[in-house]
């Protein structure tokens, strides 16, 4: 899986994720200070990395803040981005599942690697449930 990946810090937890993703085999495309040190500029690589994603460049992407609401909140404004800010695997299965999320947002502060690794290997591996969607919100009607 392609996976764009987004942050205004380069930190211990961002470095594991990208060291664990291309482990996985997975292909990783940087954004922010994950490719320029110096660019800590959080809305614009939260829409970099969304536009991205949106635009069929990338499978899924990951996003990272201090809060991780920064990050959710610019993606969300790019066409096609859904970016979810999950704080533990139900969540990020769940916007997976019933939102068709695309983009895994998490807070810097206070997630560590497990959960983070827990995390995104739910987010990569939850289907939508399209049929369950257009159920609950009637939009087949």
């Amino acid at each position: 899986m392609h996976i764009a990946i987004g942050s205004d810090a380069k930190t211990e937890l961002t470095d594991n994720v990208i060291q664990y993703l291309t482990c996985q085999g997975h292909q990783v495309t940087l954004f922010g200070a994950l490719q320029t040190p110096a660019s800590d500029r959080w809305v614009e690589l939260a829409q970099e990395t969304a536009a991205f994603v949106s635009t069929g460049k990338a499978d899924r992407g990951i996003l990272f803040c201090w809060s991780g609401t920064g990050v959710s909140t610019a993606a969300n404004r790019i066409k096609g981005a859904r970016a979810a800010l999950c704080w533990n695997t139900e969540i990020a299965r769940l916007a997976r599942k019933w939102n068709d999320s695309n983009i895994l947002c998490m807070a810097l502060v206070d997630t560590q690697l497990d959960l983070a690794k827990a995390m995104i290997e739910v987010f990569l591996n939850t289907e939508f449930d399209e049929e369950g969607f257009n159920e609950a919100y009637k939009l087949d009607e």
